[in-house]
């Protein structure tokens, strides 16, 4: 099943675009970013990872590599952060997943329709000493369950 997951977020990459899915560097590291819809998990898959599936639910994944080191697998990470729109904010809560040699964390949080959505976060690739900090928002809309 997690294998399951893995491809998923990798379409999801590749399906959105650039809206989908947005990078960063941060000296020799690159960070990779993507918001998916949960509508786009299949309940098997959203229940396996305990993401509740949703018209107004999405998650925030991210995974980040050692560009000089020639990485294409997220490496792990220490990361913190939050989420808010114009009404309410919350803290991140970050799953780590684990699939062979790549890592990724993944966050679900709620959204009201058409409404910008802040993130922002401070994470520490592992191998750096150095804590970086990235912002960004984006604009979410309501799905229909499948």
């Amino acid at each position: 099943m997690r294998l399951s997951f893995i491809l998923f977020v990798a379409f999801s990459f590749l399906a959105l675009g650039a809206q989908g899915q947005q990078s960063q560097r941060f000296d020799r590291f690159e960070l990779h970013r993507s918001v998916v819809y949960t509508t786009f998990l299949s309940p098997e898959i959203a229940a396996e990872y305990g993401i509740a599936r949703g018209d107004f639910k999405a998650i925030l994944t991210l995974s980040v590599r050692d560009v000089e080191m020639g990485e294409t697998a997220g490496r792990p990470m220490l990361i913190k952060g939050e989420t808010w729109d114009l009404i309410r904010g919350d803290t991140l809560e970050f799953k780590e997943i684990r699939e062979n040699n790549a890592t990724y964390y993944i966050a679900d949080f709620e959204f009201i329709d058409r409404e910008w959505r802040f993130f922002e976060f401070d994470f520490r690739p592992e191998g750096s000493e150095q804590t970086y900090h990235y912002k960004f928002k984006t604009q979410l809309w309501k799905q229909s369950e499948k």
